[in-house]
């Protein structure tokens, strides 16, 4: 009996230690920007709004002469992300990774409110306009 009760506490243990070692994994990166900021020096101003997964709103205010979306967060090291046959595939936003490979998690990004049909790419940019990233499943 002594034996048995050693040996589950010893799996509980274990246990333990792998679930403490995954989520301190998904802690190590940290946001770049944890309040709202304004950005750049251009003739355009547009909203980006991230909504990270923890329900962290934050809104930059962008000044920028650039044409296409992703060039301005690209600009300001606010988004990354791996290139492709349709422009770069985000991955990370503000600091922050979203793997659909991993967790089935991604970025998804609306203009003006609205789920949008093209990528961050090949959304050109428009004085005003509101661009979102949140995390989606």
């Amino acid at each position: 009996m002594k034996r048995l009760l050693s040996l589950t506490l010893a799996l509980l243990m274990i246990c333990s230690m792998c679930i403490f070692t995954v989520s301190c994994g998904e802690t190590n990166e940290k946001m770049l920007y944890t309040e709202d900021t304004t950005l750049g020096t251009g003739a355009k101003t547009i909203t980006f709004n991230v909504e990270h997964k923890d329900g962290t709103k934050i809104k930059f205010t962008i000044k920028t002469d650039k044409s296409l979306l992703s060039d301005a967060l690209l600009e300001h090291s606010l988004i990354e992300g791996e290139n492709g046959d349709f422009g770069i595939y985000v991955k990370k936003v503000n600091g922050i990774t979203q793997d659909y490979d991993i967790d089935k998690s991604y970025w998804a990004l609306y203009i003006d409110g609205e789920y949008a049909l093209t990528g961050a790419y090949s959304t050109e940019i428009t004085d005003g306009g509101e661009y979102t990233f949140k995390v989606s499943y």
